[in-house]
């Protein structure tokens, strides 16, 4: 069986923190939310999960929300299933893909691409969101490694 290191070289190299800036956008490109995110990106050596994703979001007007999104490596693939998604992840040509359910939102859910610079120090993150099988926002991420 494929090991992680061996199915997703690419994705070991975001391992560490990350600050950005999140914008979602309908499909007429209109703004609808905006927030700057912290993110933490790790692969523990022992236990349950090949990765954790811990998220710090802040908003203008104060608001802040966290969240953790452990996943496992199972067929080749990283798969999650949270409180909010379920779903898998896999890499082509050094492109992270996922492909995540929403649980919390009726028969929707979002494809994302996530791509590092060459020097691996910014990446570019894109989600196409689906919701009863139409193209309904996309959300557009700039995030820089800050350790």
């Amino acid at each position: 069986m494929t090991s992680f290191a061996d199915a997703m070289p690419e994705m070991l190299r975001h391992e560490g923190e990350w600050e950005g800036v999140y914008r979602h956008v309908d499909r007429d490109f209109t703004l609808i939310d905006e927030h700057g995110m912290w993110t933490r990106c790790e692969f523990p050596r022992v236990g349950p999960y090949a990765y954790i994703q811990h998220n710090r979001l802040t908003w203008a007007d104060g608001r802040t929300e966290e969240r953790s999104f452990p996943g496992i490596y199972r067929d080749g693939l990283l798969w999650w299933d949270t409180d909010r998604f379920s779903g898998f992840g896999w890499e082509m040509h050094g492109v992270v893909m996922l492909h995540l359910d929403r649980k919390d939102v009726p028969d929707a859910h979002f494809t994302e691409m996530i791509e590092l610079s060459a020097d691996g120090n910014s990446r570019s993150r894109t989600w196409q969101w689906f919701q009863d099988g139409l193209p309904v926002r996309r959300t557009l991420c700039d995030e820089w490694r800050t350790s």
